[in-house]
């Protein structure tokens, strides 16, 4: 199970480099709106990078350390990318970068809470309520034309199924190292048809 885990894993960081490559590529066709979803995948794949890079190359087995950052800057990322789409009060974007700040500030100053976890599930909750309200102007048709209608489609998937899994791991107590192999396999492979919905969406743009 290992393996499967480490070959799934690798295919990601894949998927990651060639969406940045691409997404690269076409940024100057992005609106602005559209550019947030680059930002974010790039984010993504700065932390992605961290994690590979520090224990390979500088011996750093304990990468733990990123995980506030990620869930903070993966909350505010997304959701301001979803408060522009829906154009909601541009303050409430000030607000999630208060919220993602202070929980990195009590995180790495106060070690509070201990559990980062609880963060991430509520953070997940926030940005499926975001995205699929998103997607229910897309079905009524309220708002403009959606180039990125799969890849928002996968963010509501990816991140309300990641929410149960999340939920699943700690409601069992003692997991086997092959349990923990197969969550982590699973959410990986969500993170997987979440990047191709993205490298798709890439392919297809066009001015």
């Amino acid at each position: 199970m290992t393996d499967f885990f480490k070959a799934i894993l690798f295919l990601n960081y894949g998927l990651l480099l060639s969406i940045i490559l691409l997404g690269a590529a076409k940024y100057r066709i992005l609106n602005n709106k559209e550019k947030q979803y680059f930002h974010c995948i790039a984010f993504l794949f700065f932390i992605e990078l961290l994690n590979l890079v520090l224990p390979y190359i500088f011996n750093l087995n304990d990468t733990s350390f990123l995980y506030p950052l990620y869930i903070a800057g993966e909350f505010f990322l997304i959701t301001a990318l979803f408060i522009r789409k829906l154009e909601l009060p541009k303050y409430l974007i000030w607000v999630t970068a208060l919220l993602a700040t202070i929980f990195m500030v009590s995180k790495y100053i106060y070690d509070y809470p201990f559990n980062s976890d609880i963060v991430k599930v509520v953070s997940n909750i926030i940005i499926i309520c975001l995205s699929g309200f998103a997607l229910i102007r897309e079905i009524k048709g309220v708002s403009v034309p959606n180039r990125f209608l799969l890849a928002d489609a996968c963010i509501f998937f990816y991140y309300s199924v990641s929410v149960f899994i999340f939920i699943i791991q700690h409601q069992i107590a003692n997991l086997s190292e092959n349990d923990y192999y197969i969550i982590l396999s699973a959410n990986n492979i969500l993170s997987s048809i979440l990047y191709c919905s993205f490298l798709y969406t890439f392919i297809k743009l066009k001015k």
